[in-house]
């Protein structure tokens, strides 16, 4: 069976159907998988073992133009590579109209994906052959399964601990991150300030307070991670911390996933790179505003998140701009709190050398 996975991006929505990934391999360890993506969220994609062609697109001009084959960017090149395969099915996990477009041009006999109410651009429910029916109030993870589930009738996991994130890194990748802690001695916490919404964003200057805070009670160094852009919110973090006990660290997506792997603790909002700390298993204390929990943070029931609880404009919000920006306006002794609980039950979960 040839099978086509269509999720074009960001760096979460990659990391969200990489358990999709694993439960169809499982399942299927002789069929033919490929994953057509955005070429800027492809490296966390790249040289996967369990995948048997990766297709980079880009498709910028889809949002300048008429959706249709001619406006990829290098049609005929594109185009051609799509349809290399003669694809069996194809699965849309993005549900917008341009996925869906893609997975019909690959030639695909079948292409599913979900029913009106998950999708993000419902008119690109005409372009499918079948919809698979997901509840609302499912976490992503669990909605990109139940479409692998509803499409090709195979088994798939039903709990956290079960769940497998496929993502291939070398010695390389595993150097640079050993190269961002050696002067921490392998005690350290990752605080992510960054995020693709303004309103997702907590406070630099609290994540520099943090950063004091954590080395003060819990003697962790802090890692202030960044991507590209970032620069100025990492410095701003460091210019607030007085204890010289945190340094920016901006390494590639996979080194920051080996980083991840290693930490005691990770701090950040709902962005990529938390969700990649997630996958690495790192312990999450999560800062959610305009987004939900429940939807995109973590499944693990010791990770925790930090949230205004006590204000009534949360619900179904996902604004990324605000004129009431309060949902972040957490402070730091609540964050500092969270830390340390999800420190002790972890220092709990460790195997006791008698």
């Amino acid at each position: 069976m040839r099978i086509l996975i269509v999720k074009l991006g960001s760096i979460g929505d990659i990391v969200h159907t990489l358990p999709s990934l694993a439960a169809i391999r499982n399942a299927l360890p002789e069929a033919e998988i490929s994953w057509v993506v955005e070429r800027r969220s492809a490296e966390i994609l790249r040289d996967n073992p369990i995948l048997d062609r990766l297709i980079e697109v880009d498709t910028k001009a889809l949002r300048r133009g008429p959706v249709s084959g001619e406006t990829l960017r290098a049609p005929r090149q594109q185009l051609r590579r799509l349809r290399a395969s003669a694809f069996d099915l194809a699965l849309d996990f993005q549900g917008l109209l341009k996925s869906a477009t893609i997975a019909r041009l690959s030639g695909a006999r079948r292409v599913f994906g979900f029913s009106r109410d998950g999708l993000r651009e419902p008119p690109s429910r005409f372009l499918l052959s079948k919809s698979i029916p997901t509840s609302k109030n499912l976490h992503v993870i669990t909605k990109n399964l139940t479409l692998v589930s509803g499409a090709l009738g195979i088994p798939i996991p039903e709990r956290f601990d079960n769940l497998q994130f496929p993502i291939a890194t070398s010695s390389s990748h595993r150097d640079e991150a050993v190269g961002a802690v050696l002067h921490t001695g392998g005690n350290y916490a990752i605080l992510n300030p960054g995020g693709g919404w303004p309103t997702k964003l907590w406070s630099a200057e609290r994540f520099g307070r943090l950063a004091d805070e954590l080395w003060s009670h819990h003697g962790l160094y802090s890692l202030v991670t960044h991507g590209p852009g970032e620069e100025e919110l990492a410095t701003t973090v460091l210019q607030a911390s007085r204890s010289g006990k945190a340094q920016a660290a901006n390494l590639s997506l996979k080194g920051f996933y080996e980083l991840a792997k290693r930490a005691r603790v990770y701090v950040g909002g709902d962005t990529g790179p938390t969700h990649l700390a997630i996958a690495a298993g790192a312990p999450i204390v999560g800062l959610f505003g305009p987004t939900e929990w429940w939807r995109n943070g973590s499944l693990r029931e010791t990770d925790i998140c930090v949230d205004r609880v006590d204000i009534g404009c949360r619900t179904d919000c996902h604004r990324r701009a605000c004129s009431n920006w309060i949902c972040m306006d957490i402070e730091v002794d609540r964050v500092l709190q969270a830390v340390g609980q999800r420190l002790k039950v972890e220092q709990a979960l460790l195997p006791v050398i008698s």
